[in-house]
């Protein structure tokens, strides 16, 4: 499955009908910051699924792009492959999709049944970045303690966020390992295969 995932700042010549990827897009992922109108360009140019989260500064969702789905604090199985999503990040001024630790512990403990009843979890989505994986030090900008303790006890295959604006000059600097998961920063757009 090729992924296109996106966050952060609109690319246009992402729905250009004129761009070439360089491979078939099979699903779509956007990892927050990101305006509804682009959302629905990008379902409609690669016409396949798109699942999103909501960043820190997404106040015009409150209905969904037509086409996309919000994973938000939803496990969902697409192609046998487990998607699970978190919106939103660390609290700094109290305006919406802003957490304190505590509030995003208590979402991730309200799925612990489904977790524990899924064979795998393959692919997490969140806006924010585990804590001291990609983030910073900022209050805007400091991940989630709690995310790491997911990776550690689920082991996801991939961790998928934005949030952390940062321009790369390769593929590497923006990929990491936590122990067996590949932690990805989509800022701006990157494509790989599940």
């Amino acid at each position: 499955m090729n992924v296109l995932s996106v966050s952060d700042v609109v690319v246009h010549e992402l729905v250009d009908l004129q761009y070439d990827p360089g491979q078939r897009i099979d699903l779509v992922i956007a990892c927050g910051d990101l305006p509804p109108e682009y959302l629905r360009s990008l379902r409609n140019r690669y016409d396949v699924p798109l699942f999103f989260v909501l960043g820190n500064h997404d106040i015009r969702h409150d209905v969904t792009p037509a086409g996309c789905t919000n994973l938000t604090g939803r496990i969902i199985c697409h192609e046998g492959v487990n998607f699970l999503g978190f919106s939103g990040s660390r609290w700094y001024n109290g305006k919406p999709n802003q957490y304190r630790e505590r509030e995003m512990r208590a979402q991730i403990r309200r799925l612990w049944f489904r977790l524990w009843l899924l064979e795998k979890l393959d692919v997490v989505v969140t806006h924010a970045p585990p804590r001291r994986i990609h983030d910073a030090e900022d209050r805007c900008h400091k991940g989630f303690n709690c995310y790491r303790t997911l990776i550690e006890r689920y082991g996801p295959r991939y961790f998928i966020h934005g949030h952390i604006h940062r321009h790369f000059d390769s593929v590497s600097e923006r990929i990491s390992m936590a122990g067996e998961t590949t932690v990805i920063n989509s800022y701006g757009y990157h494509t790989f295969t599940l």
